[in-house]
C-alpha cells in the first residue's frame, strides 16, 4: 500500500514539474499562463469536492478512519495530477488558424505549436521555443493594426499559413526517413534551418512594426524559402 502511495505522489510531482517547465518557456506563453491558472483552479475545486464528500460520509456513516483518510488523499493526488495534465481548452486546428483574428493569431499559433512539440526533434523544439517568445512579443504590436491592412496580410501569411504549413510538411515525412540525408541535409536539419528562417522573418516584421514602417512590411513580397530555401518541408 505504501509503495502504491509513493507511486501516486511521484506521478503527481512529475506532472507538476513537467507542467511548470513547459509553461515557463515556449510558444504561447501568455495563453498557457492563463490556462495553467484555470487548471490549478479546477484541481483545487476537485480536491475540495473530495474533502466535502469524505466529510459527508463521515457525518452520515461515522468516522472514515485512517484507511478512509488514506483513500481521500490518494483520490486528491490522482485528481490533481489528471486535471493539471489536461488542458482546459483544446489547441486550435491547422485549418482554424487561417480564420483566426489577426490580433489573436500569434497566441493561437503558439498554442498550435505547443501541440506539435511531441512530433518535433529536440533541436527543433528549442527553435520553436524562441519563435514562441517572438510571437509573444509580436502580439501587443498588432493591437492597433487594422486586420484588413496590407501589412496584416503579410503577417497572417507568415504566422498563420507558412509556419504551420512548413511544420505539417515535415510531419508528413515518415519517421524512419527524417534522419536520412538528402541533398546534403536530413529532414530534421532542414526543419531546424527553416524554423530559423521563419524566426528571422518574424524579427524583421516586428522591427518594421516598431518603426511604423508598414509600407515596407506590406510591399516586401517575400515568400519563405523553405524546404531549405524551397517552399515546403522536405519529403
Amino acid at each position: 500500500m505504501t509503495s502504491s502511495t509513493d507511486e501516486v505522489i511521484a506521478k503527481a510531482r512529475e506532472t507538476l514539474e513537467r507542467t511548470s517547465i513547459q509553461y515557463a518557456v515556449g510558444p504561447g506563453r501568455r495563453v498557457r499562463e492563463n490556462d495553467v491558472g484555470k487548471r490549478l483552479t479546477r484541481a483545487a475545486v476537485a480536491d475540495l469536492a473530495i474533502i466535502g464528500a469524505a466529510m459527508t460520509i463521515g457525518i452520515v456513516f461515522g468516522p472514515i478512519g485512517i484507511m478512509g483518510f488514506f483513500l481521500m488523499i490518494v483520490a486528491m493526488l490522482i485528481a490533481t495530477a489528471v486535471l493539471l495534465a489536461t488542458p482546459t481548452t483544446r489547441a486550435p486546428t491547422y485549418e482554424r488558424l487561417r480564420q483566426t483574428d489577426l490580433k489573436a493569431l500569434p497566441a493561437q499559433t503558439g498554442r498550435w505549436l505547443d501541440a506539435q512539440r511531441p512530433a518535433l526533434p529536440a533541436p527543433a523544439i528549442s527553435v520553436v521555443d524562441q519563435i514562441g517568445l517572438k510571437l509573444d512579443a509580436l502580439t501587443p504590436q498588432l493591437a492597433t493594426l487594422d486586420d484588413d491592412a496590407p501589412a496584416a496580410a503579410e503577417i497572417r501569411k507568415l504566422v498563420g499559413e507558412q509556419l504551420p504549413e512548413f511544420i505539417k510538411g515535415y510531419e508528413r515525412v515518415p519517421a524512419a526517413l527524417r534522419g536520412v540525408e538528402r541533398n546534403g541535409k536530413t529532414p530534421d536539419q532542414q526543419l531546424v534551418d527553416g524554423l530559423k528562417v521563419i524566426g528571422g522573418q518574424i524579427d524583421e516584421m516586428a522591427g518594421q512594426l516598431a518603426q511604423g514602417d508598414l509600407d515596407a512590411l506590406s510591399t516586401r513580397g517575400r515568400y519563405l524559402e523553405i524546404k531549405y530555401r524551397g517552399d515546403q518541408a522536405p519529403v
